[in-house]
């Protein structure tokens, strides 16, 4: 890791002294992160209830910019040049983007699928549809035990992709499938919450920093 993203993880330890057991683990989903964005995969996020919405937040904070301008690099800017001005407008205020994609608010799809076919596997479905080898699943899961979590994670290990859980204190049954587990030191929903966001604040952070200049 480069200073400045030791810096993002050692302010959150100094912020929350708690998480301290968690360094190393969010150091391996910060290097596993990035190794799937540096090698052209996506990310698919997914989790229930607040952490669906904490699987929407992640996602805002990496396909634009977050704390620092992210504006495209000349060879990017170029490929709008023969669109005249428009395309040079667009080219100037575009931001750069990792590719991440939430699955917990595909309101339509959701509504119908849940409708008709088997509702634990609203997400596994997506991750087959989307996912592909090379590209990671990134859940929320407080208690590791959510069926639809549970499917999408052995979904998305048949497809050949990577698995990174942000659980409680005790992973559950996903932790089976995950490469990387991210156990914050709770056990109770609300509170295990309470711990998500400083931490994908702080991957959000460190993958800024090792991407854009």
């Amino acid at each position: 890791m480069k200073e400045k993203e030791k810096y993002f993880l050692e302010d959150l330890l100094n912020r929350y002294p708690s998480l301290k057991g968690c360094e190393n683990d969010i150091e391996s989903a910060f290097n596993l992160m990035a190794d799937i964005f540096q090698a052209g995969g996506k990310m698919l996020v997914c989790g229930n209830g607040g952490s669906a919405a904490d699987s929407e937040h992640f996602v805002g904070e990496l396909v634009k910019s977050f704390i620092k301008r992210r504006g495209l690099p000349p060879e990017e800017k170029s490929k709008f040049d023969s669109f005249g001005e428009d395309g040079k407008y667009i080219a100037s205020k575009l931001q750069g983007a990792l590719p991440a994609i939430s699955i917990s608010f595909l309101t339509v799809f959701g509504t119908a699928y849940i409708n008709r076919f088997d509702p634990d596997l609203v997400f596994a479905q997506q991750v087959y549809g989307l996912g592909n080898a090379g590209d990671l699943l990134f859940v929320f899961t407080a208690s590791g035990n959510s069926d639809n979590i549970y499917d999408a994670a052995i979904t998305a290990k048949a497809k050949g992709m990577k698995v990174i859980a942000l659980t409680g204190e005790s992973s559950g049954r996903v932790g089976e499938y995950c490469d990387v587990i991210i156990k914050v030191p709770a056990f109770l929903s609300s509170v295990v919450q309470e711990y998500y966001l400083p931490v994908y604040h702080t991957l959000s952070y460190m993958l800024e920093e090792h991407f854009f200049e």
